[in-house]
């Protein structure tokens, strides 16, 4: 995985509206996604309205990001989750289906969606992403959730 951090954005001056939809399985690792992220939309745009919504586990995620982006409110969408590798296949079965369900949706809906939904070997890549703060995986995904809002408010204005 990259440790390449996204160049933090200037300071958002107008009202911008990001909702954040997080798992609650693997919840000590998306909580700190959903830390990091809610404190970095915060300092960068300080006037946003944050909304979060809870799911069950990651499979949850795509239909509640659809329903917000079907409603045209969010200027741009955070999928927080943390999906562990076990002993099966499983976890590579459903990043990729999360994955490719929060991609159509993008797609279909137009509206920006972030995807924080991060598969790890092991708990050790999870705490350093999630956790930790020189690597997290939360930090960026506002960053990257405030430079894609600005950029389709840009492309739109025209």
């Amino acid at each position: 995985m990259s440790t390449a951090v996204p160049p933090r954005p200037e300071v958002v001056g107008h009202q911008r509206q990001f909702t954040i939809v997080a798992s609650q399985f693997n919840p000590e690792f998306v909580q700190g996604l959903v830390n990091h992220a809610t404190e970095e939309l915060r300092q960068l745009a300080p006037g946003a309205l944050l909304t979060l919504h809870r799911v069950p586990g990651a499979f949850e995620i795509p239909i509640v990001v659809r329903e917000v982006a079907l409603q045209k409110t969010a200027d741009a969408v955070l999928a927080l989750g943390v999906i562990l590798k076990g002993s099966t296949t499983h976890a590579e079965h459903l990043s990729h289906s999360v994955t490719n369900a929060l991609q159509q949706i993008v797609l279909e809906h137009g509206v920006p969606v972030v995807n924080a939904v991060l598969a790890f070997e092991n708990e050790l890549q999870a705490r350093e992403r999630c956790l930790e703060k020189r690597i997290n995986r939360g930090i960026e995904a506002a960053r990257v959730a405030i430079q894609i809002a600005n950029l389709m408010s840009e492309l739109r204005a025209k």
